[in-house]
């Protein structure tokens, strides 16, 4: 975690760090999390404060770092910690608010109540906090509730938590566990919309990186968010996970643009809506607008890994391989296991020619999926006869594949080793099935640098018209969109 570059303090900030498990069950950790989620969705409502997003806090989960060392480190005056036990029908909250300049408590209180009483403890607790900073940082508009009830079932609520929890571990076994228990919680109560949307999003996940098939994943997706919307259409998470459909699965960027922007409207401070703003911006070409979103986010998230990934894809694309491995490597400061990050360092090493990186790199970070592939791409890239890599070999286990498949991992090493092998035909027919199934890895493929040997040949610009025709692109850039070409430029140079 990177602690080297303090942030100046925001007046009427605060971080919301996890609050910890006190129940006798170790299993009720999911509640915890859930609880410190929702008072960070409930505070983000108050326009003039700053809220730390959810995945910066939870990077300090387990860990006894001062409040002052975290306040310089996320730029925040005020810090919530707290925790919670859960037994049987009851629940116990304590919490206290903490000055981050000198460590002085401001505030503590101990909530002892009922579960079913679970919402209304949530809003006060939130309304408690909201007017103490504003007591001793100054005054800021608040409402009179900042939390509502999503369904007064408590099993159906427990289990839609469990999904998230699930669900924000962002890996194939855990996202499916997440449908079951956001299933689960749908037939508690089919009359609570949280659970839709999230069930709706992450069969939507695993449809677009090919952990389930793409036909069933999307039906399934569009028909839960379909029924969520009938009971509630104004929440951010509706829009988001329609977006996510609109732009993973069916790259229908028009569509997502509209999506996301009404997520962002209805909820300012959640940057995952940002963040998928800035990929489809990404994917589109839009490299200004893409850097200037993502920049924002760090503000809100600065320990998010996939932030500084996003902004390191922006300057991969734009082939500034030393801007993109420095963003990277912030990605890898965080998560030293992000898997994203270390591919696409691996490719930048490759592109900027430099094998002895290269070489060391791969022989250090085993996590990497085919470090064959990269060293057999770089020898045929840079015609490094040095390189003892048998491409015979190489060549007979891409030969063996289906040469309409490529094996399922993050970067698109089989397709890239197909260009330089120099089977154009079979690269243009792996890729062209592979974006009629939408897979996520190749929805930035009109700015690949590994595919620029295919922008000649008419089916690459036959599938580039197609994927990103006038009809499917945003509108017009709007007035509250536009930054100078000077702002422009300077963005992208820091």
């Amino acid at each position: 975690m990177n602690t080297a570059n303090p942030k100046p303090l925001e007046s009427k900030s605060i971080a919301v760090l996890p609050f910890v498990n006190r129940s006798p069950d170790p299993d009720n950790e999911y509640f915890s999390d859930g609880i410190t989620e929702e008072i960070i969705n409930a505070l983000t409502k108050i326009q003039s404060l700053k809220v730390i997003a959810r995945t910066s806090v939870f990077a300090f989960k387990n860990k006894n770092i001062d409040v002052r060392q975290i306040g310089r480190q996320l730029g925040v005056n005020t810090i919530l910690e707290g925790s919670v036990r859960k037994a049987a029908s009851k629940v116990r909250i304590t919490a206290q608010l903490v000055r981050t300049s000198d460590g002085l408590h401001l505030w503590s209180k101990r909530f002892d109540r009922q579960l079913e009483d679970i919402f209304e403890l949530q809003d006060e607790i939130s309304l408690l906090i909201a007017d103490q900073i504003r007591e001793n940082f100054g005054h800021f508009d608040l409402q009179e509730h900042l939390v509502q009830a999503p369904t007064q079932n408590i099993t159906a609520y427990n289990l839609y938590l469990k999904g998230r929890f699930h669900q924000l571990r962002w890996n194939a076994e855990d996202l499916k566990l997440a449908t079951v228990y956001y299933e689960q919680s749908l037939s508690a109560d089919p009359q609570f919309a949280l659970p839709y949307f999230g069930a709706g999003l992450t069969y939507g996940i695993l449809a677009s990186w090919a952990f389930m098939p793409y036909e069933e994943g999307i039906k399934k997706a569009v028909q839960l968010l379909n029924r969520g919307q009938e009971i509630n259409q104004e929440n951010h998470l509706n829009y988001f996970a329609q977006a996510t459909i609109s732009l993973w699965g069916r790259w229908d960027f028009r569509m997502a643009h509209q999506q996301l922007t009404k997520a962002i409207e209805l909820n300012p401070s959640f940057t995952d809506a940002q963040e998928g703003l800035a990929e489809l911006y990404t994917a589109i070409g839009e490299f200004d607008k893409a850097m200037n979103l993502t920049k924002q986010i760090l503000n809100l998230n600065p320990l998010s890994p996939n932030h500084h990934y996003t902004k390191g894809n922006i300057y991969y694309l734009r082939g500034q391989y030393d801007r993109a491995i420095e963003a990277m490597n912030g990605a890898l400061q965080i998560d030293p296991d992000f898997a994203l990050a270390l591919e696409v360092k691996a490719a930048c090493y490759i592109l900027k020619g430099d094998y002895p990186l290269l070489d060391g790199f791969l022989q250090t970070h085993n996590q990497i999926q085919l470090p064959h592939y990269c060293r057999a791409l770089f020898k045929l890239i840079h015609k490094a006869e040095q390189i003892a890599i048998d491409l015979s070999a190489i060549q007979s286990s891409i030969a063996s594949q289906n040469q309409h498949e490529a094996p399922a991992s993050l970067i698109a090493w089989h397709l890239y080793l197909q260009v330089y092998l120099g089977h154009r035909q079979a690269a243009l027919d792996v890729l062209e099935a592979g974006i009629g199934k939408r897979l996520g890895q190749l929805i930035n493929f009109q700015f690949d640098p590994f595919l620029r040997p295919l922008e000649s040949e008419a089916k690459y610009q036959a599938l580039l018209a197609e994927n990103f025709a006038k009809n499917r692109l945003p509108s017009p850039t709007t007035k509250s969109e536009n930054i100078s070409q000077e702002e422009q430029s300077r963005e992208l140079l820091t």
